[in-house]
C-alpha cells in the first residue's frame, strides 16, 4: 500500500501531531518541514522496520510496534498487529503523521497505544536499529548451512531465540508460537540442544509460516484453520485444539507462550 502511494511521487504537505513519543528524536515540526517537498524514490523493509528512501536525506523511518498501521482515506490500512479500530473518516483515529502527494493520494500513520515509532535516518541500513537487526526470513533466508551456523551454541530458549530480532528480524509473538508447533519443538528447549534435522523443521516452517502469513495480509480469517494461532489466545483453562489436543501457557523471554506438549518436543 506504502508503495503504491508513495513511491516516484513528491510529498507536497505533511502534519505531524505533536507527540513527543511516537515522533522520536525529532521534534514534530522539523520532522514536517524535513519532508515536505521531497521525492520518495523507493518504500523498503527489513523486519518490522519501513522507511522512505527519498532523493536526498535524512530518511523517515517507521516501526509500528504492537497497534500501528498506514492508512489511505478508502479506508485500506497496513498493520502488523492492531485490532483497534481507526474509523472510517479522515485522518483515521490516532494519527501520528499525514503525508499528501502532488497526485493527491494520502498517507497516514497511526499508533493507538503509542508503541509506533516515526524516526529520521541519514543512512537507515546503516544506522540502529536497522544495523542491529538479523535476517529477514522473508527476504533473506539464510542457506540451511548458515541457519544452522546462526543457531550453533545458542542457549537461549527456542522462544526466546525467535524472538530475538538480533537473530531474525520481524518475528512475533504468535508467529514465534506458530512456527514451534508447526516444526514440532518445544519452546523451552534450548536452541544449541537441536540435531540437524530439528533445525531443517525449524528453518523449513520459520519460512513457510512468514510466507503464508504476508500472502493473506495476516487475516485471521484467512490464515489454514489447522494453525495453532486460532486457538492460542486469552490463557483459558481447558484451552485446546479443534480435536481436543490440550494447549498450554507459560512465559518464556517475557511473552505469553501457547504451545502444546504432547505434539512438540
Amino acid at each position: 500500500m506504502a508503495a503504491e502511494v508513495a513511491e516516484g511521487r513528491l510529498i507536497r504537505r505533511v502534519k505531524c501531531d505533536d507527540d513527543r513519543i511516537v515522533i522520536d528524536g525529532v521534534a514534530p515540526r522539523t520532522l514536517a518541514r524535513t519532508l515536505t517537498g521531497r521525492t520518495v524514490r523507493s518504500v523498503e523493509r527489513l523486519g518490522k522496520q519501513l522507511w522512505f528512501e527519498l532523493d536526498r536525506p535524512p530518511m523517515p523511518l517507521f516501526h509500528f510496534g504492537m497497534t500501528g498501521a498506514f492508512h489511505v482515506p478508502d479506508g485500506g490500512h497496513l498493520q502488523l498487529e492492531s485490532g483497534i479500530d481507526p474509523g472510517s473518516e479522515w485522518p483515521p483515529r490516532f494519527w501520528k503523521i499525514q503525508l499528501e502527494f502532488d497526485d493527491g493520494g494520502r498517507l497516514s500513520m497511526t499508533s493507538a497505544r503509542r508503541f509506533g515509532r516515526i524516526k529520521l535516518r541519514k543512512s537507515p541500513r546503516d544506522e540502529p536499529p536497522l544495523s542491529k537487526l538479523g535476517f529477514d526470513p522473508l527476504l533473506s533466508m539464510p542457506t540451511a548451512a548458515a541457519f544452522a551456523k546462526r543457531i550453533a551454541g545458542r542457549k537461549v530458549t527456542l522462544k526466546g531465540l525467535l524472538l530475538d530480532q538480533s537473530f531474525a528480524a520481524g518475528v512475533g509473538n504468535w508467529i514465534a508460537d506458530e512456527v514451534l508447533y508447526q516444526a514440532r519443538l518445544d519452546p523451552r528447549r534450548r536452541a544449541e540442544s537441536l540435531d540437524e534435522s530439528e533445525v531443517r523443521a525449524l528453518r523449513r516452517c520459520l519460512g513457510s509460516v512468514i510466507r503464508t502469513a504476508v500472502r493473506v495480509n495476516a487475516e485471521k480469517s484467512r490464515l489454514p484453520r489447522a494453525w495453532l494461532f486460532h486457538h492460542r489466545w486469552g490463557r483459558q483453562d481447558g484451552a485446546a485444539l479443534r480435536d481436543g489436543t490440550p494447549i498450554e501457557h507459560l512465559t518464556l523471554a517475557g511473552r505469553t507462550t501457547a504451545w502444546v506438549p504432547s505434539r512438540q518436543h
